[in-house]
């Protein structure tokens, strides 16, 4: 920018006077900047200079003081193929303000991110309007109302075009059946010459053709048109072009032909309108594949009831899910799905989660217990008070992390929009460079050879289907992943996740329950074995060691009655004492029992607990050996499974955990994991990743803690269990709703599907372009005399971009490993 202006930019992250000097040096420093004043109360930054403000925010970013930036998603009609779509990203990435625009043709949206207060949504919706192609502010995304839309308007989109296709075809049919039977039958061509005559056949043909154009394939110069005088012509542009040529050709030779040579008379109406037909249909088909691309979202916002029961000021009424507020309190019946998210205040059910974390046993809900919208009630009645409603609840935010990654653009995707932004108008030249090489260089009929070529390369080579090829994949990927239970936070983990070559693992809560459990239970001669537990248990029911709660859990399991306990006493680093019954108990580690005098003749030797990661446990009674407890964070059922199938794609698995060398190292032998890291804190789980980074190449974390989340944030792909903590969720790419590591599997699945999914998509439209222009072009036609009918090459153009969608909604069938079937 050359000219001087003042720009107030918001700037986020000052505390203090230093902060704004700091901000102040920082953008003072910055060439072109003559004046910068920062004012720490209303936290902005007025600038004046030739700078402009996407670059000044940069400055801000480097500095550490970000400017708060805002997100707008614009509903884009009339983008046709890729060349529309770099348009629509170069007006909107014009307007001042504007720092970055990603446009999704399958879901035909623009997500714009801009400086917070330097563009309006007008001036976003003028700028995609004003290049010819028309913005509405989308519907909030909250529980997929945009989604649901998109699917809506293809589905009227597809009716219209289905009708305007059966019109065509009903006009175009008698010109196919006159002209084409008669080079296929010279029988009928004699007839339809003998009756009424080649002349009135090609008036009903012109004016057949004319109908077509002007009704059903209206929509081509309505578009095409403005955008070729606009200079950015589109697909709409090549098709009314080609038609166009076509008929204006023919209608030459119907009245007027003493302007053309005499073996040049002849019409190529048959073309222009069979051109509209295939198009059309070639729309239709495309328009209901794109519907259906959004199913998995459509899928999810149908768990949200549009209804539920509210009690307020004690009365219980049927209220709108969009009425509901926090703290409200809702009464569930059974069988009812849950409409949001909230606490158990009264009642007992069993309730179906599969939906929302993938695990298929109903789980248990009394008072107290958390409850989440989108979930199905069983046999009991519940009623529960409202934590979080509208865009705040889990299912609402699911979706929404889904639209995110539908929308996002994948690092592939710049180089096909580089190559296409200008492939429309290339298309042209190399159009009218056919022609005219036909025309200096072409056997007779001259003109009527270099028309065919001509319009055939502007029909044959629309990039339509590679606008589609990577966004019609990322939907349908990421939704069938949603299915799965795997949510890609980032829509560039997808590409990334596929070339991970190192899959570390987190310990507990990843690879283990995170619970630990009572496991094995070995008691000596003279005692009986539920009396040994159940005091076992009363003497640790005063301590807060997990060792103590999973003592507590297994004598609850066996139905035995805990006496109380008195005198109770922690020994640390040893073990506990307490007085149940008149018994004095002692539990504990060996070096306990051996410092009260406990005779350790009869205890079993530990060593084979200790190598199977299970934590002895010694139980002494009134002085004597009464039994052997071992306690074990018991390996999740998916565990083993989920680590071969690692192993059987080629990666190497590790585990990089906090807890000790003995249990991880056995815990890993027995699970089969290739590299152990034990006994790290946080800030050593991202040096452990750099090291296997390193020997190994691109790595994946799966974490489920607050201590994970540096690893999470380090990682080439960070993965959080779902049923982690938020702040882990929050900071991973990819997030597992359920607590299966056998998600995993299924999300490296997804990701390697969908991006050869991409690459097949990608082969094809290029590979299908490269072949065809050339042939459209005419280079066969010196060899045997084959030049391509513009009908024909209109009818390979729709099918070009009905293999790519047909090829994206393949991924629909992906199997999910953690949920077969």
């Amino acid at each position: 920018m050359s000219d001087t202006q003042a720009i107030t930019l918001p700037v986020t992250g000052m505390s203090c006077a230093s902060c704004v000097g700091r901000v102040q040096r920082a953008l003072a420093a910055e060439p072109g900047v003559t004046n910068a004043e920062v004012n720490l109360a209303t936290e902005t930054a007025r600038i004046t200079g030739s700078v402009g403000p996407v670059r000044l925010a940069d400055v801000l970013a480097q500095a550490g003081y970000p400017t708060r930036t805002a997100t707008t998603v614009l509903t884009i009609a009339d983008m046709s193929c890729a060349s529309c779509v770099g348009r629509v990203e170069g007006a909107l990435l014009a307007l001042p303000g504007v720092t970055s625009v990603s446009v999704n043709l399958a879901a035909e949206t623009a997500q714009v991110q801009y400086i917070d207060g330097a563009v309006t949504d007008a001036a976003l919706i003028a700028a995609a309007t004003a290049v010819g192609y028309p913005a509405t502010i989308a519907q909030g995304a909250q529980g997929g109302d945009a989604t649901t839309a998109l699917a809506a308007r293809k589905d009227a989109e597809a009716t219209d075009l289905r009708r305007r296709m059966i019109i065509a075809a009903v006009l175009t049919l008698p010109i196919f059946v006159t002209e084409m039977g008669g080079h296929v039958f010279p029988a009928w061509h004699h007839l339809i010459a003998t009756s009424i005559g080649m002349q009135t056949a090609w008036i009903m043909q012109f004016v057949l053709t004319t109908l077509v154009l002007a009704w059903p394939g209206r929509s081509f110069f309505a578009k095409g048109i403005p955008a070729l005088l606009r200079a950015v012509p589109d697909m709409n542009s090549l098709v009314a072009l080609g038609t166009a040529a076509a008929w204006g050709y023919s209608t030459v030779a119907t009245f007027a032909p003493g302007l053309l040579p005499p073996q040049g008379r002849v019409v190529y109406f048959e073309a222009a309108a069979v051109i509209v037909v295939l198009i059309l249909l070639g729309r239709t088909l495309e328009a209901r594949a794109k519907g259906r691309t959004g199913a998995a979202i459509a899928r999810l916002v149908g768990l949200r009831p549009a209804t539920a029961q509210v009690e307020r000021n004690g009365q219980v009424a049927s209220l709108d899910v969009a009425q509901i507020a926090v703290g409200d309190l809702v009464h569930v019946h059974p069988g009812e799905r849950l409409a949001v998210d909230g606490i158990v205040t009264a009642g007992a059910s069993w309730v179906d989660e599969s939906m929302i974390t993938g695990e298929p046993v109903p789980v248990d809900k009394r008072e107290g217990a958390a409850v989440t919208g989108g979930t199905v009630n069983g046999t009991g009645a519940l009623v529960f008070r409202t934590t979080r409603v509208g865009a705040d609840t889990v299912l609402a935010r699911i979706v929404q992390m889904v639209e995110d990654a539908q929308s996002a653009r994948l690092p592939i995707q710049g180089l096909v929009d580089r190559i296409t932004l200008w492939f429309v108008p290339a298309v042209i030249a190399l159009a009218a460079l056919t022609i005219a090489v036909w025309l200096i260089l072409g056997p007779a009929p001259t003109v009527a050879h270099a028309l065919v070529a001509g319009v055939s390369v502007l029909i044959v080579a629309c990039p339509c289907a590679m606008g589609l090829a990577t966004p019609t994949s990322i939907m349908v990927g990421t939704g069938r992943a949603a299915d799965a239970g795997v949510l890609f936070r980032r829509g560039d983990a997808l590409q990334t996740l596929q070339g991970v070559r190192v899959v570390a693992l987190d310990k507990t809560g990843t690879l283990t329950a995170g619970r630990p459990e009572l496991t094995d239970a070995i008691y000596a001669d003279g005692f009986h074995p539920d009396r040994v537990l159940a005091l076992a248990a009363a003497a640790e029911s005063a301590s807060e060691h997990p060792v103590a709660s999973a003592i507590r859990r297994g004598a609850a399991q066996k139905g035995l009655d805990i006496p109380p306990a008195t005198d109770f006493v922690s020994i640390t680093g040893l073990g506990i004492a307490a007085t149940v019954e008149g018994c004095k108990v002692l539990a504990g580690a060996d070096r306990l029992m051996r410092r009260e005098g406990v005779d350790m003749t009869a205890a079993p030797n530990a060593a084979g607990l200790a190598a199977r990661g299970v934590s002895p446990l010694y139980v002494a009674i009134d002085g004597r050996f009464a039994g052997l407890l071992g306690v074990a964070d018991p390996v999740k059922p998916g565990t083993p499974a989920a680590v071969a199938a690692l192993r059987d794609m080629g990666l190497t698995v590790a585990m990089i955990t906090g807890d000790n060398a003995v249990t991880a190292r056995a815990i890993a032998d027995t699970l089969g994991i290739d590299d152990v890291v034990a006994e790290v804190m946080p800030d050593g789980k991202v040096a452990a990743l750099d090291r296997l980074r390193t020997a190994h190449g691109p790595i994946a974390f799966v974490g489920d803690g607050i201590n994970d989340a540096p690893a999470l944030a380090s990682a080439d792909v960070g993965l959080a269990i779902g049923t982690g903590t938020d702040v882990a969720i929050e900071t991973a790419d990819v997030v597992l709703m359920s607590g299966d590591l056998r998600a995993v599997v299924d999300a490296l699945h997804v990701s390697r599907a969908t991006m050869r999914n991409i690459r097949q998509n990608l082969f094809w439209a290029f590979g299908y372009n490269v072949a065809l222009i050339p042939v459209a072009a005419g280079v066969l036609y010196p060899l045997n005399g084959t030049l391509l009918s513009p009908a024909l090459a209109a009818g390979a153009m729709a099918l070009s971009s009905v293999f790519v969608l047909t090829n994206a909604l393949r991924l629909r069938g992906l199997k999910s490993f953690a949920t077969p079937g």
